[in-house]
């Protein structure tokens, strides 16, 4: 569906669904604030900043800085429409008795504070402009405990059920917030870490990007809560 004129804010936008989901935003007509850690990175990924695209440097896991980054995007588009969560990261093989405390730290920092530093910023700009919509990325792992991934699948489990608290506290606002638990995205790499997986069976960033468009699109004006997978074409 179009979405023009319509502001997106994405996070962990130089990554590969980050690239991904701009690039569906930018051919439905939306404006886009690209937050990524360094600015030279956003750049070197989405070309020159235009009247519809602004790029956003911003340390994710400082309040403030999130806080920052929504003041630039209203600063240089005057509102926020949707906020796509993608900033996250992924870490494995140690059991739960054995992994460091700088592993937990890391995965409930990169996968859930900095979701949370990002939706306390923007729902109060979204409350006060009457409505908006949240995408968050979980991830299928996360329905249940799995061996050796313990730190990640709690801070992903986590995402899914903040997700589903914000969607009840703030669909009486017209403000949807929904997740999208993906399976093994294809990225150069994961295909260098798993060189005997079958990447077809993995989901493609650009499938991964139309699912969480629609989910920030009028159509899903009637889904709230969703943890929705999205596990490839297979």
């Amino acid at each position: 569906m179009p979405m023009n004129n319509q502001v997106v804010l994405v996070t962990g936008a130089a990554g590969n669904l980050g690239r991904a989901v701009a690039q569906v935003f930018a051919a439905r007509g939306a404006r886009l604030a690209l937050v990524g850690r360094q600015v030279e990175r956003l750049a070197s990924t989405f070309g020159p900043e235009t009247d519809g695209q602004r790029f956003v440097a911003a340390d994710l896991l400082d309040a403030q800085d999130a806080q920052a980054a929504a003041d630039a995007v209203l600063e240089r588009f005057g509102r926020i429409d949707v906020l796509c969560n993608l900033a996250g990261g992924f870490r494995m093989g140690t059991p739960v008795h054995a992994t460091e405390a700088h592993t937990w730290d890391a995965m409930f920092g990169l996968n859930m504070r900095t979701m949370l530093n990002m939706a306390q910023a923007v729902v109060p700009v979204m409350q006060q402009q009457g409505g908006g919509r949240i995408v968050n990325v979980g991830a299928f792992a996360a329905q249940r405990g799995l061996a050796n991934m313990g730190a990640y699948i709690a801070s992903k489990s986590a995402v899914i059920r903040l997700t589903e608290s914000m969607a009840a506290e703030l669909r009486s606002q017209r403000i949807n917030v929904n997740c999208v638990l993906p399976t093994i995205i294809d990225t150069p790499e994961n295909r260098a870490d798993m060189p005997d997986a079958d990447p077809a069976q993995w989901v493609a960033p650009a499938d991964l990007a139309e699912v969480i468009a629609f989910l920030a699109s009028p159509a899903a004006r009637a889904v709230h809560g969703a943890a929705l997978p999205v596990t490839g074409l297979s």
